[in-house]
């Protein structure tokens, strides 16, 4: 076996590895160029044989440095060994026959005994080429990659199972939960998360890093990096570091091209690592706070959908902020996202940064006239920074939940024209706070409960506001709630 188990591989050999995707191409429409151009001309077969010659005779040439550059990148350990085996020695002989060909089509055309080899050797070397584009397809892609999306009935003729509704890595299923007393937190909330998101790098097939996640046993054994998982140690275990990440770290998982975790799989998914990171627990069984409810609440079969609505500052085009004013926010341990590749929105998000205060998002302002989505649930700001924001012109999605804010600071951002949501859960934000929210003339929902606002205020905010969309939890109406779970008190 030509795999070898090297240690403190050079990085000019990996480097050079990466490129056998990029040429591998180049030898197999070579050898089907030469393929048709021998079927379709009209010549002597001498004649044919020895036209393709020099397109043999290159074909073989690159198939061996695509050979040498794959052997390059089976070094860093991210592939089935089996599967490998079987790729690299169908890629090698593949090479071989191709020069073999070329030698057959040059020298022996002229031979009427041995120009009868050349046929059969073009057969075997079509076989070649698609046995061994289809390991190496399986390689990147999983096993199923060709068979993932069969329609029926012919997934019944060729005994293959009916197709499960997964992600492809460009997009996601929506995850629904029947039974959340029932459920059980890691095969049916955090595995099929990762399945979406990680398993098409870490799986038995492809383990980037030298990592895999299929499974419980490879999850906890961790990669080349030693273990990912701390069990109730969040913010120590790689896999949570890698995935608070800003986007544009090259450590940030996942890279660059997947669909990243969203806001409500990343605080479920410290949540359970922060509760033992328990494989056969239910739900029920872990102890919860309001933040996890939301969030779990979202995975039942009447959860949340996204509205179509888009909010006509999206529309709009703006220029870019400057990467300097961005990286001055970064360095706080605050998200940067822009919100697309079109346009220059960008979206705020303290996920990471719980510790951040008035001072630190001072630096907010460079970015204020691209910025549509700020979230800084669980800060140390004040209503001076509302104060601050109250001025920026595109905020459409402000998140303070679980903040120090006051009814004070409410009417500062009153003047936001176009807010449209606006999140206040778990903060002390009573009846004096209706009237100010009632001057925000975009807000189209709000979210109050755990807030120190009552029934009389709810009422007289629908009473002003008609239309608004007033969140103010489920008071008992939800699964859990029925359940006699205990609840951590803060230390």
């Amino acid at each position: 076996m030509i795999l070898l188990d090297v240690e403190g591989i050079p990085d000019w050999v990996l480097f050079f590895g990466h490129f056998h995707p990029m040429l591998v191409h180049l030898p197999i429409g070579m050898l089907l160029m030469g393929m048709i151009l021998y079927g379709f001309s009209k010549k002597e077969e001498a004649q044919r044989q020895a036209s393709i010659a020099p397109i043999l005779w290159s074909t073989g040439i690159a198939a061996l440095i695509s050979c040498a550059m794959g052997w390059c990148l089976s070094l860093t350990g991210e592939y089935d060994m089996d599967a490998l085996f079987i790729h690299q020695w169908l890629g090698i002989s593949l090479a071989l026959s191709s020069l073999a060909l070329a030698y057959m089509a040059q020298f022996w055309s002229q031979d009427s005994l041995m120009s009868r080899f050349f046929k059969p050797g073009l057969s075997l070397a079509f076989i070649l080429v698609m046995w061994t584009g289809h390991v190496g397809g399986n390689l990147t892609h999983g096993s199923d990659y060709l068979s993932t999306y069969l329609p029926q009935p012919w997934r019944n003729w060729l005994g293959i199972a009916p197709r499960e509704q997964e992600s492809d890595g460009k997009s996601v299923s929506r995850i629904t939960i029947k039974n959340l007393q029932e459920a059980l937190i890691y095969q049916d909330l955090i595995q099929p998360t990762l399945k979406q998101k990680c398993w098409s790098c870490h799986n038995a097939e492809k383990q980037k890093g030298k990592l895999r996640m299929d499974s419980p046993e490879y999850f906890l054994k961790g990669g080349a990096n030693g273990v990912i998982l701390l069990a109730g140690k969040p913010e120590e275990s790689d896999l949570i570091k890698r995935i608070l990440l800003d986007p544009s770290h090259e450590d940030h998982m996942p890279p660059k091209g997947k669909v990243n975790l969203t806001e409500d799989e990343i605080i479920l998914l410290q949540w359970w690592v922060k509760e033992g990171a328990h494989f056969n627990k239910k739900i029920s069984e872990i102890p919860y706070n309001a933040r996890i409810k939301t969030a779990l609440t979202k995975y039942t079969q009447g959860g949340n959908q996204q509205e179509a609505y888009v909010s006509p500052i999206l529309k709009e085009n703006i220029p870019p902020a400057s990467d300097v004013d961005i990286d001055k926010v970064r360095r706080h341990q605050v998200l940067v996202i822009a919100l697309s590749k079109e346009k220059s929105f960008l979206e705020v998000n303290a996920i990471n940064a719980k510790q951040v205060g008035d001072k630190e998002l001072q630096d907010l302002d460079g970015i204020k006239d691209q910025l549509v989505s700020l979230k800084l649930g669980g800060t140390n700001i004040s209503d001076a920074l509302l104060q601050q924001i109250s001025a920026y012109p595109r905020l459409i999605h402000l998140q303070l939940d679980h903040t120090k804010i006051s009814h004070r600071g409410l009417s500062y951002i009153s003047s936001l024209k176009h807010l449209e949501t606006l999140n206040l859960v778990g903060t002390s934000i009573g009846d004096e706070g209706v009237l100010a929210i009632a001057q925000m003339p975009a807000l189209r929902k709000i979210y109050l409960w755990q807030s120190k606002v009552s029934e009389q205020g709810i009422k007289l905010l629908q009473k002003k506001m008609p239309k608004l969309v007033i969140d103010q939890g489920w008071k008992g109406k939800w699964p859990l709630d029925t359940l006699n779970i205990p609840i951590k008190k803060p230390e």
